[in-house]
């Protein structure tokens, strides 16, 4: 069993196409969705056109309500978003695209796109191609793309981490919004199309509704890839829970809350990868000497960036998060009755493949040591019995690209060096 949750740092399956009425379109494909539920409400009351691709369509209502409320229940404003075409088929809602946009886990972008690729119209003067979080490279993904589908009109654009926090409350129909982010960071190549996105997409999607959350641009890709959230917090929590408990519990009601029961072992194996991270970053800095930047950042400044805090302690801003308490740490029932950490979820098939193990395959260009992310990849790939590091805690090549998808490193979109890493 798959515990339902916030999707503060989790992602629905899902890609839109909403259509603008300025003649811009947008589009959607929907498996289960809580960021649908709220960008199609936001978007619909900003003057857009919304097409919605899922696999679902017969579930979704026309029009779809989201409710910002405090975290009391209370509701502060209700927004309606109507949907003009729903379709399983890409064929029904690409062509007329004119932003694209997917919000669907990691491990799943490169699918998707080479699913709506061939729909793409290559008469338009541009279309632009993003993601709601922006982890894994996806400009890599996109330039795959356009190279395998002779594409020269598209934009690449993602979204550094996911502008508010929400759920969903009926799905298709009602989602609820605890707030947005106070500061947004995006990327774009190339780079010179971030006004234009901001103007006709960005501002409507959180600035709009909140009075806040503008967003601000990346000088690269690998800032998002680098700036640490998800790809650390959600396996360190999870080794820091493997080590406390073994990664299983007797019955449901003892599964810890993911946030709320938050550890100092748990907070530990996150700083500690956090530091790792800052080894790599420093190293991406000092190879890339011309480039700012400014939004690759730490765990913390990262935290203070989007959220205004004055957090210097990674224990108290998980642990003490009221927007996140009600999170419970994704579980897996067993057939003897008891629960076990969810090995097959997001938080192991994005964060380890499209996350840490990019950190690490950088590391290694860069001729820098990251011991606790060989700690956690060799941890990781034993309980789920992958493959991605050697014995010597060397990339394993061979076994990280034995299919287009087992990991999102570099060489997987035949970058082969560290030198073009960047957009």
């Amino acid at each position: 069993m798959l515990d339902s949750y916030f999707s503060a740092h989790f992602f629905s399956y899902q890609m839109f196409l909403l259509r603008f009425s300025l003649s811009l379109d947008i589009s959607l494909q929907s498996h289960r969705g809580n960021s649908a539920h709220v960008l199609i409400p936001f978007l619909g009351e900003t003057n857009h056109n919304v097409n919605l691709m899922t696999r679902r369509p017969n579930d979704w209502d026309d029009t779809v309500t989201c409710e910002v409320q405090n975290m009391s229940g209370e509701v502060l404003k209700s927004y309606h978003g109507k949907i003009q075409k729903k379709s399983s088929d890409p064929a029904d809602v690409i062509p007329d695209a004119d932003i694209i946009v997917l919000c669907m886990p990691v491990h799943q972008y490169r699918d998707a796109l080479f699913r709506l690729a061939p729909y793409i119209d290559k008469s338009k003067k541009e279309v632009f191609v993003g993601t709601i979080f922006g982890q894994a490279g996806f400009n890599w993904m996109v330039h795959e793309m356009e190279k395998e589908f002779d594409l020269s009109n598209t934009v690449a654009f993602a979204v550094g981490l996911i502008p508010w926090i929400c759920r969903t409350e009926k799905y298709g129909s009602l989602g609820y919004n605890y707030g947005g982010k106070q500061v947004n960071i995006a990327a774009v190549t190339p780079h010179e199309k971030f006004d234009r996105l901001k103007d006709i997409f960005l501002d409507d999607i959180c600035y709009k509704q909140f009075g806040s959350g503008r967003f601000v641009q990346a000088c690269s890709f690998i800032s998002l890839s680098l700036s640490v959230d998800n790809q650390i917090i959600h396996p360190g929590r999870c080794y820091g829970l493997w080590q406390r408990y073994g990664g299983k519990w007797k019955t449901y009601d003892e599964v810890p809350f993911f946030y709320k029961d938050f550890d100092q072992l748990s907070a530990d194996c996150v700083q500690r990868l956090d530091d790792d991270y800052t080894t790599v970053r420093n190293a991406i800095c000092q190879h890339f000497p011309d480039r700012p930047f400014k939004y690759m950042l730490d765990y913390l400044a990262l935290e203070r960036l989007t959220h205004k805090s004055s957090n210097n302690d990674t224990l108290a801003s998980l642990k003490d998060s009221q927007q996140l308490g009600r999170i419970k740490t994704p579980t897996e029932q067993l057939d003897d009755g008891t629960y076990m950490l969810a090995i097959h979820s997001r938080f192991f098939t994005d964060d380890i493949p499209y996350g840490i193990l990019i950190a690490k395959w950088i590391a290694e260009q860069l001729n820098v040591e990251v011991p606790f992310i060989d700690e956690v990849i060799n941890w990781a790939q034993d309980i789920r019995g992958d493959k991605f590091l050697t014995k010597d805690n060397k990339i394993d090549l061979e076994a990280c690209l034995k299919t287009r998808l087992t990991s999102g490193i570099p060489p997987a979109y035949g970058i082969t060096s560290v030198e073009d890493i960047l957009d």
